[in-house]
C-alpha cells in the first residue's frame, strides 16, 4: 500500500487540529466574558434578598408584632388563642417564606457548536492524531531504514506505555480537582483508547512482521493488552471502549504484511472480540457489541475472491465469533445479560445472524468445500441449540433457515451432474469420487437440517408464554425442509418427473399432518393456533410437491395454485390473519411463475385446441383462485381476499387470451395476431365485462367493480385498434369467409351484440355517458358489420380488392337506410328512446352519404333510387311519428244545434 493517502491523511488531520485549536482559543475569552456577567447578576439579585436564616429569639419576639393581623403577646385572653399561632413565626415556615422568594436558579446552557467544537471534537481528533502519529512513526522508520526491527518495536511499546501513563496521570489529576471532566470528550480517555491501539499495532507487528515473538507468547500479550483495555474501559467509560475498539480492528490494516497470515489475524481478532464483547456486557453497552460484530463480519471479507482461499482460518474466524456471542451477548444464555422470559432480543439474534452469513459466504467462495460446510452446519445447529435455550436469539432461527435455503439453491444452481455421464467421461480436473462426495454430503446436510428444525420446531409448541416465539419455530421447521426438498429436486433431478422425491415429499406432507394433529390436540397456549395452521399449510404445501415431481414440471404452477386453495380453506376451519396472507402469497407466487413462462411448460403446449396444457395451466389455477375468494370472503374483505381475487380474475382473462391465440395460431403462439384472434379477444372480454357487472351487483367487491371496468377498456382498445385499424378487412387482404356465416359475423356483429348487452348491464349502475358510449360503440360496429357484409356480397371473400360500382354504392344507402329503420321499429315496440336515437343517428348518415356521395358518384338510375327511396323513407318515419309516438287527439266538431 502506498504512503500517499496515510501522509495526506495526516496532514488533514493535523490541519483541522491546528484550526480548531485557533478557534477554540479566540472564543474561550469569549466564553469567561459571558461568565463573569452571569456570575454578577446572580449576586446582585441575592444581595436584595434577605439572608435565609436569622436569630430564632428576636424573630420570636418581633414576628407577631409586624404583621397586623396576628394577636398581641400579652393580651388577657391569650390562653383562648388556639396554640399553633405561635408556631407560625418558627424558622421552617420563615424558612420556607425566604426561600420561595429567592429566584430559581438559573439553568445551566446547552453547549452551544462553539463548545462542542472546542472542548470535545478538538479532543477526538487529538487522540485520533495520537494514535496515527504512532503507526505513521513507525511506518517511516521502517521505511527510511533509520532504526532495526527490534528498536522499532521497543519504542512502540515505550510510546503506547507513555500514552497510557499520561492517560492515567490526567485521570487521577482529574479526580482530585475540583474542574469536573466533560462526560464525552474526557482527554484521560482519549489518551488512554490511542495508547491501547499503540500497543495493539506493536505486538501485531512483533508478531507478524519481524517473527520476534511465537504464537503463544503474542496470544498472551494480545490478552493482557485486551483485558487491560478492558479494564481500562471500565473506568473510563465508552469513549475509551469506542477507539479502543476501531483502533483494534483496523490495526491489521495499518500494519500489513506481503504475504497475509489469516491464523495469525483470527486468532488477534478473536482476542479483540471476546474483550470487547467482555466489556460490553459488563457494561451493558449495546452498541459496543453491535460495532464489534459489523467490524468482525467486514473482515471475513479479505481472502474471499482469491483463488486460494484459506477455509480453515476462515472458519475459525466466524466460530470464535459465534461462540463468544452466544456465551456474552446472547440474552439468557450463559453468561449474557438477562431478559424477560418469552422476549426475542434484536441483537441477541442478530449477532448469530452475522456469523451465519459470514458462514454462508465462506462456502459459497469456496465452492462447497467439505471443511466450510461442516463449519456451517455446527454453526446451523449451534443456533437452533441457543435459540431453544434462549428465547431471546429466535429470530436467528430465521437467518439460519435463509442461509440453509441459499446455500442449496446456490448448490443447486452452481453444480452440473450431467458432466458424470457424457460419453467422454467427466471433464478434466473433475473426479467423480469427489462430486460424488460432494453430493453425499450435501445429503446428509440436508437430512440433518430438515430433521433438526422440523423436529425443534414441533417440540418448541408450549414452552413459551409468548405467541411469537412458537410461530418462529413452526415457521422455520415447515419453510426449510420444503425449501430444502425442492432446492435438492432442482440439483438433482432438473426439475424432471421424479417418483423418488415425491415419495419424500409424501413422507414430509405425512410428518406435518402428524404434527398438525397432535397441536390440535392439545390444549390452547400462546400462539398455538397460528403454529398448527402453519403445520396444516406446510402439509398442503408438500402434498402440492409431491404432485409436481411426480407429473410434468408445469404442474407447480398448478400445485401453488392449490396451495392457496387449501391454505383458504383451512383458515376457515382456524380463522387465523396469517393464512389470509398466506394464501394471497401463494396466488402471487402463481403470477410471477406465469410471468417467468407464460406458457407454463415451454414448447410442450400441444396443438391439440383448447384441451392443452393451457387449459391445465391456467384454468386449474383460476379455478383454484376462484374457490379460495369465495371462502375468504366469508370472514370479510381485505387485502389477501382482493389479491386472491385479482389472481381469478388474472388467470380466467390468461386462460381465454391464450387459448384464443393457441386456437388462431395453430399451436404456433409466435406467429402475428390475425382478424380470427382480435374477433374472439374482443368477444371473450366483453362476455366476461358483462360476468363481472353482474357479479359485483352481488359481491360489491371493488376488486369486481374495477375488473369490470379494465375490461371493458381492453376490450374497447382491442375493438377500434385491432378490429377497424389494424385487422380491417377493407385495409389488409384478409379471407373473411363464406357468405353469412364469416369472421364479418364474428368480428363485428357479435361484439356489437355483446356491447348492446354490456350497455344496459351498466344503465343506472354507472355514470350516463358511459353507458351510451359503450351503446355507441354497439351502434358502428353493428354498422360496420353491414357495410362489410354488402362488401362482401360484391367482391367475395377479399374485401380490399376491386372498384365500387354504383350498384355497390346504392345498395350502401339502401342497407344504412333499412338498418335504420330496423332500428326505429325496435324503438317504437320496445319504447326504447336509445334505439329511435339510434336510428336518428343512421339516417342522419344515410342522409349525408346521398348528399355528399352519392350525388357526386352515382349517375342515371342508381341516383334517383336513391333520392327517391330516402325520400320515402323519410316521409315514412314522419308519418311513424306523427301517428304513433307523438299522436295528438282532434277535439270532435260541435254537434249542429236545432231549433224548436
Amino acid at each position: 500500500m502506498s504512503d500517499g493517502p496515510f501522509d495526506v491523511f495526516a496532514l488533514i488531520i493535523a490541519i483541522i487540529a491546528f484550526i480548531i485549536a485557533i478557534k477554540a482559543s479566540s472564543q474561550a475569552a469569549g466564553l469567561r466574558r459571558r461568565l463573569s456577567s452571569l456570575e454578577e447578576m446572580f449576586y446582585a439579585q441575592r444581595q436584595v434578598q434577605p439572608p435565609p436564616l436569622m436569630p430564632a429569639p428576636p424573630m420570636r419576639a418581633e414576628a407577631p408584632a409586624a404583621t397586623s393581623e396576628a394577636p398581641p403577646p400579652l393580651a388577657p385572653d391569650a390562653e383562648a388563642l388556639p396554640p399553633p399561632v405561635t408556631e407560625d413565626v418558627s424558622p421552617p415556615p420563615l424558612e420556607a417564606s425566604t426561600e420561595a422568594d429567592a429566584p430559581p436558579p438559573l439553568p445551566a446552557p446547552a453547549p452551544g457548536f462553539e463548545e462542542r467544537l472546542g472542548t470535545r471534537w478538538v479532543v477526538w481528533i487529538g487522540g485520533l492524531a495520537l494514535a496515527l502519529g504512532g503507526f505513521f512513526m513507525v511506518r517511516y522508520s521502517i521505511e527510511a531504514g533509520l532504526v532495526g526491527p527490534g528498536v522499532r518495536v521497543f519504542l512502540g511499546g515505550v510510546f503506547a506505555l507513555a500514552l497510557l501513563g499520561a492517560g492515567e496521570w490526567s485521570r487521577r489529576k482529574e479526580s482530585i480537582s475540583n474542574i469536573a471532566a466533560l462526560p464525552i470528550a474526557n482527554i484521560p480517555a482519549i489518551l488512554t483508547a490511542a495508547g491501547t491501539a499503540v500497543a495493539f499495532a506493536t505486538i501485531y507487528a512483533a508478531y507478524v512482521l519481524y517473527g520476534f515473538l511465537v504464537p503463544a507468547t503474542a496470544f498472551v500479550l494480545l490478552g493482557l493488552v485486551a483485558l487491560g483495555t478492558l479494564a481500562a474501559a471500565l473506568l473510563h467509560g465508552p469513549a475509551l471502549a469506542g477507539l479502543g475498539v476501531v483502533g483494534a480492528f483496523v490495526t491489521p490494516i495499518l500494519v500489513t504484511s506481503g504475504k497475509p497470515d489469516y491464523w495469525a489475524l483470527y486468532i488477534y481478532l478473536a482476542i479483540v472480540t471476546a474483550a470487547s464483547f467482555g466489556l460490553a456486557r459488563i457494561r451493558l453497552w449495546r452498541w459496543l457489541a453491535v460495532t464489534t460484530i459489523a467490524f468482525a463480519v467486514l473482515w471475513i471479507f479479505p481472502g474471499l475472491d482469491t483463488s486460494d482461499l484459506q477455509v480453515a482460518p476462515h472458519a475459525f474466524h466466524v466460530i470464535a465469533g459465534f461462540v463468544l456471542a452466544a456465551l456474552l451477548v446472547v440474552c439468557g444464555f450463559m453468561f449474557g445479560p438477562t431478559i424477560e422470559d418469552g422476549e426475542i432480543e434484536p441483537v441477541s439474534s442478530n449477532s448469530l445472524g452475522a456469523y451465519l452469513f459470514g458462514a454462508m459466504l465462506i462456502v459459497l467462495s469456496s465452492a462447497h468445500a467439505d471443511l466450510a460446510l461442516i463449519a456451517f452446519t455446527l454453526l446451523v445447529g449451534a443456533t437452533l441449540l441457543v435459540a431453544w435455550r434462549a428465547p431471546a436469539a429466535t429470530s436467528a432461527l430465521g437467518a439460519a433457515a435463509a442461509t440453509v435455503f441459499i446455500v442449496f439453491a446456490e448448490w443447486a444452481v452452481r453444480a452440473n451432474p450431467d458432466m458424470l455421464v457424457l460419453p467422454g467421461g467427466p471433464l478434466a480436473g473433475i473426479a467423480p469420487t469427489a462430486t460424488d462426495s460432494a453430493v453425499t454430503l450435501h445429503l446428509v446436510m440436508a437430512a440433518v437440517f430438515a430433521a433438526g428444525f422440523g423436529i425443534a420446531g414441533f417440540l418448541a409448541q408450549g414452552r413459551s408464554n409468548s405467541a411469537i416465539i412458537p410461530v418462529v419455530w413452526s415457521a422455520a421447521a415447515v419453510a426449510t425442509p420444503i425449501a430444502i426438498l425442492v432446492a435438492l429436486y432442482a440439483r438433482i433431478a432438473h426439475l424432471d418427473r421424479s417418483i423418488p422425491f415425491a415419495i419424500l415429499a409424501v413422507l414430509l406432507a405425512a410428518a406435518f399432518g402428524a404434527a398438525t394433529e397432535a397441536l390440535a390436540r392439545r390444549e390452547t397456549r400462546p400462539g398455538g393456533k397460528i403454529s398448527t395452521a402453519l403445520f396444516a399449510t406446510g402439509t398442503l404445501g408438500a402434498l402440492a410437491l409431491a404432485l409436481t415431481f411426480a407429473l410434468e414440471k408445469g404442474w407447480l404452477t398448478i400445485a401453488l395454485a392449490l396451495m392457496s386453495l387449501g391454505t383458504a380453506w383451512i383458515s376457515m376451519q382456524r380463522p387465523i390473519p396469517f393464512l389470509r396472507w398466506l394464501a394471497a402469497i401463494f396466488a402471487g407466487l402463481v403470477t410471477a411463475r406465469i410471468g417467468y413462462d407464460p406458457r407454463i411448460v415451454g414448447d410442450a403446449v400441444g396443438t391439440t385446441p383448447i384441451f392443452n396444457w393451457l387449459l391445465w395451466g391456467y384454468g386449474l389455477p383460476a379455478a383454484s383462485f376462484w374457490a379460495a375468494s369465495l371462502f375468504l370472503r366469508r370472514r370479510g374483505d381485505d387485502a389477501p381476499l382482493r389479491m386472491v381475487e385479482s389472481a381469478a380474475i388474472l388467470f380466467t382473462t390468461l386462460l381465454a387470451f391464450m387459448e384464443i391465440r393457441h386456437f388462431a395460431t395453430g399451436g404456433n403462439m409466435t406467429d402475428a395476431p390475425s382478424l380470427l384472434e382480435c374477433a374472439l379477444q374482443v368477444c371473450v372480454t366483453l362476455a366476461m365485462a358483462i360476468g363481472l357487472e353482474r357479479l359485483r351487483l352481488r359481491s360489491r367487491s371493488i376488486v369486481h367493480n374495477v375488473g369490470a371496468v379494465v375490461l371493458t377498456a381492453i376490450g374497447g382498445l382491442v375493438s377500434v385498434f385491432g378490429l377497424l385499424i389494424l385487422e380491417n378487412p377493407l385495409l389488409w387482404r384478409t379471407d373473411v369467409g363464406g357468405a353469412v356465416f364469416n369472421l364479418l359475423m364474428l368480428g363485428y356483429a357479435l361484439p356489437a351484440v355483446l356491447m348492446l348487452l354490456l350497455s344496459y348491464a351498466v344503465a343506472g349502475q354507472r355514470g350516463k355517458a358511459y353507458a351510451n358510449t359503450i351503446a355507441g360503440g354497439a351502434l358502428l360496429f353493428a354498422l360496420a358489420y353491414v357495410t362489410l357484409e354488402i362488401r362482401r356480397f360484391y367482391h367475395g371473400p377479399i374485401l380490399s380488392t376491386g372498384a365500387t360500382t354504383g350498384a355497390e354504392q346504392y345498395t350502401y344507402s339502401i342497407g344504412w337506410l333499412g338498418f335504420g329503420v330496423v332500428l326505429l321499429g325496435v324503438g317504437i315496440l320496445v319504447n326504447s328512446e336509445r334505439a329511435r336515437l339510434a336510428s336518428a343517428a343512421v339516417i342522419a348518415l344515410t342522409i349525408l352519404k346521398a348528399f355528399v356521395i352519392d350525388m357526386s358518384t352515382l349517375t342515371g338510375v342508381y341516383r334517383a333510387l336513391s333520392f327517391m327511396c330516402l325520400g320515402i323513407v323519410l316521409v315514412a318515419i314522419g308519418w311513424l311519428y306523427q301517428r304513433i309516438l307523438f299522436r295528438r287527439q282532434v277535439a270532435p266538431p260541435p254537434a249542429p244545434q236545432t231549433s224548436i
